[in-house]
């Protein structure tokens, strides 16, 4: 960037908010750098996409919830024990006994699919977004620092991540204590914790469900990186997870299993253990670890040494 475009015009008086952030010692400050990123993550939350998509993520367990209420009569008929199998027909069969279990079974529901769309739908426009509205230059004039203009858009796509999972649970416990008795939780074990301790689970497997997103969230940022176009970056995001979800789910390429993102991701399941059976999550969270640490260094490398023209 030549110093014409970056010098201001003659004649003009920059403003106190320009000096600012013109001025290195303030950029120094760790209070800037948090009011740049209380600055993003109240922009990306006010935005209608994100409303839409948080919308989308809340009406999954309420439409569970109906469904299960309507094909049981509202019955206790749910399953007693607490079966192996898959976590979502685990945890629907005992949604009629106990309401809580809709949190679990609405997040075994979302995780595969709602979470990691939207959350790609977020953490592609991050940075390629700015670029195509031409907000990205002016961020750089400021200048944040692209090195702190990365971080930031990442924390931010971290916290949505958190915020859509919250959002999922919240509903979900909302729906169930509304149509379902609550009580008791029986875990997948068998055996009966109470029912403060069972919402101790349920927050755990919520923050469990988000770091899972972690690693694909670096990815998606990687992504936006690369393109100038928002909604470019946003479909092949997603276009990556659909390739992901479909590689893990091809029994001969059970050899790659183990190193696809979504592949632990299920492991939340294991937090209604007792006890908590903890291999497949440490697992789930040093691959999680991987992806950032690879693809939040390639989107650095990406973005430090790209021309910025828009």
């Amino acid at each position: 960037m030549s110093q014409a475009e970056t010098a201001p015009q003659a004649g003009t008086v920059p403003t106190r908010g320009a000096a600012d952030a013109h001025d290195p010692a303030r950029r120094r400050n760790p209070l800037w750098t948090l009011g740049l990123l209380r600055s993003e993550i109240t922009t990306m939350l006010r935005r209608h996409r994100t409303f839409a998509l948080l919308g989308v993520l809340a009406a999954v367990p309420v439409l569970i919830g109906i469904a299960v209420r309507i094909e049981t009569g509202g019955g206790g008929g749910g399953g007693s024990g607490g079966p192996d199998g898959g976590a979502g027909p685990a945890f629907l069969a005992q949604v009629t006994n106990n309401g809580l279990f809709l949190v679990f079974a609405a997040l075994a529901a979302t995780l595969p699919v709602f979470l990691p769309m939207a959350v790609g739908v977020v953490a592609g426009d991050a940075v390629a977004g700015e670029a195509s509205s031409g907000t990205l230059r002016y961020l750089l004039v400021a200048p944040a620092g692209r090195t702190r203009l990365l971080l930031v858009k990442y924390a931010s796509v971290l916290a949505f991540c958190l915020v859509a999972t919250l959002v999922v649970a919240a509903s979900a416990l909302a729906v169930g204590a509304l149509l379902f008795p609550v009580g008791e939780v029986t875990t997948i074990s068998g055996t009966r914790i109470s029912f403060g301790e069972g919402l101790v689970r349920a927050a755990l497997t919520a923050l469990v469900v988000a770091v899972s997103l972690t690693g694909f969230a670096a990815l998606g940022l990687f992504v936006s990186t690369l393109t100038g176009s928002g909604i470019g970056a946003m479909a092949a995001t997603v276009g990556l997870l659909i390739t992901v979800q479909i590689l893990d789910s091809i029994p001969q390429l059970s050899g790659v299993h183990p190193y696809l993102f979504s592949h632990y991701w299920m492991s939340f399941a294991d937090v209604l253990r007792e006890p908590v059976h903890w291999d497949d999550l440490i697992k789930n969270f040093q691959l999680q670890g991987l992806y950032v640490a690879v693809f939040c260094s390639a989107a650095w490398a990406r973005f430090t040494a790209k021309d910025i023209t828009a």
